[in-house]
């Protein structure tokens, strides 16, 4: 069979995409980049916010109208919320819940009766890494979410929190290195409180990493700042992890976060990044910042808007409030008129992107051995531009001759200029 994967919402998603396609290819099956060619699709819904599960619902009927013939799966985190209304949508053949994503495969291909004899017997190919080219790829850890933030239906989707065994994350590493992958992410909901099920923790599964792949890049993925451990910072010594964290900060104002029901304070997150930046020099730090939650008045948006300015970070993610039916935030009263958040929001993407562009800056002179991409852009005069990413997670562009090519190889580079999304860089002689 021909078979399409389909997903919304977080790099956990992606990283399951990523297990469900190296399994159907070990089942004798191919993954297809075009929904239009696949006898079946198999969708990873997301339900984040109420727009993002309308997103799902949109996404499934699309799939459907376009190629009508095909098996369509919908798993993910809207159909495990909304599980009948995914069921009735025209076209579903089957939901599968959170629960059971383990058992996707396996239940796909015996509930749609699709066993097949392989046509050939061989190991997963390198289509299978489709979800970020083929230099990098998400591995996931852990699932579930033990803490209750008000706003967020995501740990309500997930369950209770389960992690994976140390072994089987390096078995899955060593078999993505074998096939030429530099560079994995671990992922998981709460990756923080991967090992609470274990009696292990998330230092040492990355300690455990480092000895026991040559992986020559490993990154992290979403990170609670409460969750890192003294033990935690010592780990970027070893230049094989990268420097750069994304840390949701969620509001630089203590009142709203105690209504978020957070966990950190802004001078504990001040620290934390403070302690980060002088151990190793260009340390990214990213965060996500929610604007005008309920009751946020013009005080508490002005202490936040003026602790993300002093903090300072690489990347925002901005996400306007909206009330999220079956969340705590959602019956919270004072909820802040559309006009009110759009002004702030507005705001907060001025300053993200000084703070973005200032960072770049900071970064011009430096040089840093890149992963370059396979993506690029043609250019006069027999060139091309490629792009890469440094250790701390800067996309560089570098002009090569149209015959050359950088591909999957870290090499070192010197960035000498800002571009408009980019940093222009020259490769070491």
């Amino acid at each position: 069979m021909n078979i399409h994967l389909k997903t919304l919402g977080c790099r956990l998603n992606e990283a399951e995409l990523e297990t469900w396609a190296q399994a159907f290819q070990k089942a004798g099956h191919q993954i297809t980049r075009q929904a239009e060619a696949a006898n079946l699709v198999v969708i990873n819904s997301c339900a984040v916010t109420q727009d993002a599960a309308r997103k799902s619902r949109q996404l499934i009927k699309r799939i459907h109208r376009d190629n009508p013939a095909a098996k369509l799966v919908v798993s993910g985190c809207y159909a495990t919320l909304n599980e009948d209304e995914a069921a009735q949508l025209m076209g579903v053949d089957l939901v599968v819940s959170n629960k059971d994503k383990d058992l996707l495969v396996e239940k796909t291909l015996t509930t749609l009766n699709m066993d097949s004899m392989p046509a050939m017997s061989t190991e997963p190919g390198e289509i299978s890494l489709f979800t970020r080219g083929r230099q990098r790829a998400f591995v996931k850890v852990q699932d579930g979410c033990r803490y209750r933030c008000t706003f967020c239906i995501v740990t309500v989707a997930r369950g209770v929190e389960r992690s994976r065994p140390v072994a089987d994350v390096i078995d899955e590493i060593n078999a993505l290195h074998s096939q030429n992958i530099d560079e994995v992410i671990l992922t998981g909901v709460h990756l923080g409180g991967y090992g609470s099920d274990l009696g292990n923790n998330l230092s040492e599964l990355i300690k455990a990493i480092l000895a026991e792949t040559a992986i020559p890049r490993l990154r992290l993925g979403s990170l609670e700042p409460w969750e890192l451990s003294d033990d935690f910072y010592a780990l970027f010594d070893n230049p094989r992890l990268m420097p750069h964290l994304h840390l949701p900060l969620q509001s630089g104002s203590d009142p709203v976060l105690r209504r978020m029901a957070r966990r950190c304070k802004t001078d504990e997150f001040s620290a934390i990044v403070n302690r980060l930046r002088a151990r190793i020099p260009h340390f990214n730090i990213t965060t996500d910042i929610i604007v005008g939650f309920p009751g946020e008045t013009e005080q508490e948006w002005q202490d936040s808007f003026d602790f993300i300015k002093q903090t300072g970070f690489g990347h925002i993610h901005i996400f306007t409030y909206s009330p999220r039916e079956g969340t705590k935030a959602a019956t919270l009263p004072d909820q802040l008129s559309n006009e009110v958040k759009k002004q702030r929001s507005q705001q907060l993407h001025e300053l993200a992107d000084t703070m973005k562009r200032q960072f770049f800056e900071a970064n011009v002179g430096h040089s840093f051995p890149v992963l370059w991409e396979g993506y690029s852009e043609e250019l006069d005069a027999g060139k091309k531009r490629v792009f890469g990413y440094t250790p701390n997670y800067l996309r560089v562009g570098c002009v090569i001759n149209q015959d050359e090519s950088l591909e999957n190889q870290i090499i070192k580079a010197r960035l000498t200029a800002v571009a408009e999304n980019y940093l222009v860089a020259q490769l070491a002689e």
